[in-house]
């Protein structure tokens, strides 16, 4: 098999995939389950499993993707299994329905980015009113459509592995300076201690529940990213070394972003419990209780930083189908990005309107056991990113455990790591694969599914 053009180099590559990994979860999600689930215990407890299941599991979608060098169908039919494709099929849907709304909340984080820097402090108060605005709103998430589109259209080399690397570096560095304005603030020293000093007895099967829950969905698991990257992916490269960075890095920003908020949090009398509605609703009166210049450097980076960490993953979410559409389907890249673009934004057209704006979608559905309809934006969050990717990281684990087996896996790995077999991590490898990561996640669906659409929770 003629080897496919990708990626320049190593760095390009693990800048594109942290890119990938890194996302809005990791600015808001994790500090704010930190806060919902007994701190620095709960932190333990998902640096534990970013490496104990997730680190395999990636491992095993890049060497697919880099064995059958093509997007997350097309690779398991040249394995020879190509009835196993639904699983790309499932991620490649997945994707589509993930990216419709994250587009929406990309656009948030756009117009507050602009907001902010006009001065608008009380933006906040108006967010009730700015995500019913949906020409506004509807405008900064096409916008970002265009900037993610117009990135993808640049190829791999030119677009997907050069704007990661510009990104990334300046996302850290915007991280790290607000980090470190963070520690500054009065209260700072509580919110560490809350942070880094574990209370072991905080630790529940609730909070165990959720550090797994967020360490597979941080990582860009179960959709077919790495798949998609790892096809790209040059085979004299190291697949282990590049995974272990991959993961550092998206633990690393997650954690840098707790000692960034909490601090500003804390420091503002504010609840720790307040994830997304904190972020939009509170944090901008933080930024206007400083002088005015202050307040729009520092709200402009953090709105800056949470659009840059969105921009990333968006990028990866859109290479996905656009690689289906290019390798099975023949089409123009450039025709295929435009198109796929365009579907997802008039497919988010219904999340845009679910925040209050139609009382239809507002209301879409009602689950059983449920006394409270759910908006549309949270149904197709909760059936593609709460059920099926943990359903396709199950299928993906399964796949690699009892069909296409441990050798194969082992042999492609062993590309760029020749005394890879002989070593500790090969053995860690092959029994996780095998014996954690399909059960676990196949668990990990089944209450998901249970608790989302049921009321059941069986967890705690």
């Amino acid at each position: 098999m003629t080897e496919r053009s990708g990626f320049s180099s190593k760095v390009g590559f693990i800048a594109a995939a942290a890119g990938s990994a890194v996302g809005l979860g990791n600015i808001w999600k994790f500090p704010f389950e930190v806060g919902e689930s007994g701190g620095a215990a709960f932190v333990m407890v998902y640096l534990a499993f970013c490496f104990i299941l997730c680190f395999p599991l990636m491992v095993t979608e890049i060497a697919i993707g880099r064995k059958g060098q093509r997007n997350p169908v097309g690779a398991f039919v040249a394995l020879g299994h190509s009835k196993w494709s639904f699983i790309g099929k499932l991620g490649i849907l997945s994707c589509v329905l993930i990216l419709s709304f994250y587009n929406v909340v990309a656009g948030w984080c756009f117009g507050y980015f602009v907001e902010i820097l006009s001065g608008n402090f009380s933006i906040g108060e108006q967010f009730p009113d700015f995500v019913k605005d949906i020409i506004k709103v509807g405008g900064y998430s096409f916008v970002f459509m265009v900037m993610t589109a117009f990135i993808v259209s640049k190829g791999i080399s030119k677009g997907i592995e050069k704007a990661p690397k510009i990104l990334m570096p300046v996302l850290l560095i915007i991280i790290v300076v607000l980090a470190s304005y963070a520690l500054t603030l009065p209260g700072a020293s509580k919110a560490v201690e809350f942070y880094l000093f574990p209370d072991f007895s905080k630790i529940t099967g609730e909070v165990v529940y959720n550090a797994l829950g967020h360490a597979f969905f941080s990582l860009s698991l179960g959709l077919g990213a790495m798949i998609t990257y790892g096809s790209y992916l040059g085979k004299k490269e190291n697949i282990i070394s590049s995974a272990v960075a991959i993961t550092f890095l998206d633990v690393g920003i997650a954690f840098l972003a707790g000692l960034m908020l909490f601090p500003m949090v804390i420091s503002q009398g504010l609840d720790t419990h307040g994830g997304a509605g904190l972020v939009f609703m509170s944090l901008p009166g933080v930024f206007g209780d400083m002088n005015p210049f202050m307040g729009m450097v520092i709200g402009g980076l953090f709105f800056l930083l949470l659009s840059f960490a969105a921009l990333t993953s968006t990028v990866s979410v859109l290479e996905i189908p656009v690689s289906y559409l290019v390798d099975e389907k023949k089409m123009k890249r450039s025709n295929a990005v435009w198109l796929t673009a365009l579907g997802i934004f008039l497919l988010g057209i219904p999340s845009l309107l679910s925040n209050g704006y139609s009382s239809f979608f507002s209301g879409f559905v009602t689950y059983f056991g449920a006394s409270d309809p759910t908006d549309f934006m949270t149904f197709i969050s909760d059936v593609a990113s709460n059920s099926f990717l943990p359903l396709g990281g199950f299928l993906i684990a399964l796949f690699a455990a009892f069909v296409w087996k441990k050798e194969n896996l082992f042999e492609e790995v062993t590309n760029g790591n020749k005394n890879f077999t002989n070593t500790w991590v090969a053995k860690f490898l092959g029994f996780s694969i095998k014996y954690l990561c399909p059960w676990i996640l196949g668990a990990v669906f089944i209450l998901n599914v249970l608790d989302k659409f049921f009321g059941i929770t069986l967890y705690y």
